[in-house]
């Protein structure tokens, strides 16, 4: 018996019927809709009293029949992948409006989201007859215009266009527009970030988070496409940005090809799924983000641990979604009683990994105390580099001790712990350690799987807080690595604040933040400011270590 899509409770058994007879009906390529597909639509809505529609397929074959309401459909799930760049979905929705209204914002939005051939309505009279007919297609848009064009109401019997050389001709247009466009490897993005609305100054600070998000997605390798705010009273809880803003977000993530969203805090799993199966689009948060550049510049086995164990972290709660392709039961001999379902199945073995993760980064914690333990029994001092991600601590690194760690202008360049070491001015050595680099919100389990390495920190003799002088956010960076040292439980340590990137700063800041209590304010790229960084480290290391601890061996 074929299968009936959406409302079907209440129906009548002559109304199943004449549902069923619609999956009967051929359509060919020259006609949006042939008169014997309209008449079965429009008796089965009178006899149902409800909207009905048929998606067909470019093959003229009927391949599902959708029951509404009075006023509108909810479409079956009809998958979400296109055949390629500028193809559409190879089906066009013919359906019936009862009450004379035309295509409205929801019929647009299948139109768009699912990018589906066509979207045709049959206004029916007061009696249920056909009286016109209007459809919407969608169309290459940009620089204002809409993504879609609408036709009609135009009564019904007038001509129809031949629907297979329409397609052909926008999906031609929407190819050529595809190719002339540089999409970048990861494909294209919106940023969003959703700000409460009435807080002082949240404008501004709406504008800097996502400014730093737009950093994240282009060390991710990320084509960002357009950038969304929406200041609310209170995040919506199942779309963050509530229904009707994620409605133009969809439309303009079709206008510029755009298939991931990446929203600009973590995002619950009911949130996630919610705004995916909505838009038909990848949802990617903050924390998802991070931690996908934390995998691509992992290098040493201590950081990829890490970072597959905060992704475990991260992933785990997200496991419990519905899926229906993994709710089948395994079978087999074994496993008797109710079975374990293959969802169950990857919950536990991920809980598992989770646990042999946790062991060998242990395993590697002894290991790095040990080699801590020896540096110390040679009295040489160690001074930590820590701060804001980007704020120049490798740079710095490099120019104190003559080394080549990668140093790039992106966010988090630098993630496993690298310690080399310099000379001081009286001719003794010390150890320089570069660390990871802070952010404001840091995601908690990447902050855990991280804390190992901070340790590295808890054994430094001076802390060189590197602060980005530059930056328009530099107090915020100052306050968080200020308070993830709190946490941390670093804040007794000796610290030195280097204030760095001086030459892109006017003068007289400049001249400001050099003459700060325990502060010094300097270019890495200078020799000159390297050479009074040093001499500095020597005056703390002198003031806070015995003279006899400071030795010239290695």
């Amino acid at each position: 018996m074929p299968e009936i899509y959406g409302n079907v409770t209440g129906l009548a058994p002559q109304a199943q019927k004449t549902l069923e007879r619609i999956y009967r009906r051929r359509i060919s390529l020259d006609r949006i809709a042939t008169p014997e597909l309209v008449r079965s639509l429009v008796d089965a809505s009178r006899e149902s009293k409800r909207q009905v529609g048929a998606l067909v397929h470019r093959s003229g074959v009927v391949d599902y029949v959708v029951v509404g309401t009075g006023t509108g459909l909810m479409l079956p799930d009809v998958g979400r992948l296109r055949a390629a760049e500028g193809r559409f979905r190879a089906l066009r929705l013919v359906h019936t409006h009862l009450h004379g209204e035309p295509l409205t914002r929801d019929d647009l939005l299948d139109l768009t989201r699912l990018r589906l051939d066509l979207v045709a309505a049959i206004i029916l009279d007061t009696d249920g007859e056909p009286r016109s007919m209007t459809w919407a297609y969608n169309k290459p848009g940009g620089n204002g215009a809409l993504p879609y064009e609408v036709v009609g109401p135009l009564p019904y019997g007038q001509a129809q266009p031949h629907f297979g050389e329409l397609i052909a001709s926008l999906e031609s247009e929407f190819t050529r527009r595809t190719r002339t466009r540089d999409v970048a490897k990861e494909g294209r993005a919106l940023l969003i970030h959703v700000g409460r609305r009435g807080e002082r100054g949240a404008a501004d600070r709406a504008r800097a988070s996502l400014a730093e998000l737009r950093a994240l997605a282009k060390t991710a390798g990320v084509d960002v496409a357009d950038e969304i705010i929406q200041l609310r009273d209170q995040v919506d809880p199942k779309f963050v940005i509530g229904r009707g803003k994620l409605e133009e977000v969809i439309l303009r993530a079709i206008d510029l090809d755009a298939l991931t969203l990446i929203f600009d805090q973590e995002l619950t799993p009911s949130q996630a799924s919610g705004i995916a199966a909505r838009t038909d689009l990848k949802v990617v948060d903050r924390t998802q983000l991070i931690l996908d550049i934390f995998a691509q510049r992992a290098e040493t086995a201590d950081g990829k641990l890490q970072v597959e164990l905060a992704q475990l972290k991260y992933a785990l709660p997200r496991l419990s979604q519905k899926d229906d392709s993994l709710s089948r039961l395994t079978g087999g001999i074994g496993g008797r009683g109710p079975g374990e379902t293959k969802l169950e199945i990857g919950r536990r073995r991920a809980r598992e990994r989770v646990t042999r993760l946790e062991r060998e980064l242990k395993h590697l914690s002894r290991k790095r105390m040990e080699q801590r333990r020896r540096r110390s029994a040679g009295t040489i001092p160690v001074v930590a580099l820590v701060g804001y991600t980007n704020a120049g601590k490798s740079t710095l690194l490099n120019a104190l001790t003559g080394a080549s760690v990668l140093a790039e202008d992106k966010l988090f360049a630098t993630l496993d712990t690298r310690a080399r070491r310099f000379r001081l001015p009286d001719g003794s050595f010390a150890v320089a350690t570069d660390t990871v680099g802070f952010i404001r919100n840091m995601p908690r389990d990447l902050f855990a799987a991280f804390r190992a390495t901070f340790e590295e920190i808890a054994d430094a003799d001076l802390i060189l807080e590197v602060v980005d002088a530059s930056s328009a956010e530099r107090d915020e960076h100052i306050q968080t690595t200020a308070y993830l040292l709190t946490k941390l439980e670093l804040e007794e340590i000796p610290r030195l604040r280097v204030y760095n990137k001086i030459d892109k700063v006017p003068a007289d800041e400049g001249a400001a933040l050099d003459v700060e209590p325990a502060s010094i304010a300097v270019s890495a790229m200078d020799r000159a400011s390297v050479t009074r960084v040093v001499d500095r480290i020597a005056f703390v290391l002198r003031r806070s270590r015995p003279p006899d601890a400071i030795s010239a061996e290695i």
